[in-house]
């Protein structure tokens, strides 16, 4: 089996961050697009896509993108950059425009081994100082005509995963933590062992590790291709099967007849950690409703909260599942 090594100094454990990379699902969206079968639990996101790239005036400014994100090949580097608590999409832009050209040429060329790269890839080889712009230009157009309608529901899920992860870190130490991030990670020691079929080896170098949970990474986790580059890796995102689901509640729910429509919408999204903020966006409902039902909900022993640094997250509790099981027939 091949595995990629990543081995830690002390200030390496302590500078494991959790955070969510718009830019690194703007551009892992690509793989989804092109090769849907793969990804068949975002079909409706794929399908919708599809109709957004045919428009002429789209595909004309996504091509750059789709030339860099070539299927089963490295993603250059320059193209995900390690990504802080918060960060929004424009400041990642700021981030890809800023690349140095000797460092676009270094990335481009990493990602060759198994496959060329394409006419643009070619020519931005050449001219990385003139060509780079073209490249942020795409990723903002896709962002925002295929990814940013749907943020609010993809932005919620990643949330809620960075805040159950980072309880897991504080709750069990770093070994305990990556031993349970992925089954195709172990820790040994001071390393990090992967299960990667393109077997590297990271020293950190006192640089910390940057890692984002990643709704188009579907088998595992995916570390910076580059030692030289930021340490980063983008693991699958937890409960990705819901993301599609719409947030009304099920035609005939019995749930709803005894606690209400909204409430009983509301616990059907609490199977994860949620914000009110993200609730309120999920749910298609005023931040205003949504505490009054949370209080609600949470004063009869349905929902638990917790407090994940500035933002409290609420969840199902034992009882509620019980609940939803039942209104399931199950």
């Amino acid at each position: 089996m091949r595995v990629s090594e990543l081995r830690f100094s002390l200030a390496d454990v302590a500078g494991v961050r959790l955070a969510v990379s718009p830019a690194n699902e703007t551009v892992m969206s690509m793989w989804a697009l092109a090769s849907p079968v793969y990804y068949a639990v975002h079909l409706p996101w794929i399908d919708r896509a599809r109709v957004t790239l045919r428009r002429p005036e789209v595909a004309a400014r996504v091509r750059p993108l789709v030339e860099l994100t070539r299927p089963h090949c490295w993603l250059p580097d320059f193209l995900t950059p390690a990504a802080r608590p918060n960060v929004e999409m424009a400041e990642q832009l700021d981030q890809i425009a800023a690349t140095p050209p000797d460092v676009v040429v270094r990335d481009l060329l990493a990602t060759t081994p198994r496959r060329p790269l394409g006419a643009f890839g070619r020519a931005l080889l050449t001219d990385p100082r003139g060509l780079l712009p073209q490249v942020v230009d795409a990723v903002r157009v896709w962002y925002d005509e295929a990814i940013a309608p749907d943020w609010p529901q993809m932005r919620a899920l990643l949330d809620a995963d960075v805040a159950y992860r980072a309880a897991q870190l504080a709750e069990g130490g770093a070994g305990q933590f990556f031993e349970q991030l992925h089954p195709s990670l172990r820790w040994h020691g001071d390393r990090v062992v992967s299960d990667d079929p393109f077997e590297r080896d990271f020293d950190l170098r006192g640089r910390g590790l940057a890692l984002n949970p990643g709704v188009f990474t579907d088998r595992r986790v995916l570390w910076n291709l580059l030692e030289d580059s930021l340490p980063a890796g983008v693991y699958p995102v937890r409960a990705v099967g819901t993301l599609w689901e719409t947030a009304a509640t099920p035609p005939g729910d019995p749930l709803a007849r005894v606690i209400g429509p909204g409430r009983a919408a509301l616990l059907h999204l609490l199977e994860t950690a949620v914000t009110t903020t993200d609730l309120a966006r999920l749910a298609r409902m005023s931040a205003g409703n949504v505490s009054q039902h949370l209080t609600a909900l949470h004063a009869a022993g349905l929902v638990s909260r917790s407090r994940q640094g500035r933002h409290v997250l609420y969840r199902n509790t034992d009882a509620a599942k019980v609940l939803l099981r039942a209104s399931r027939g199950g």
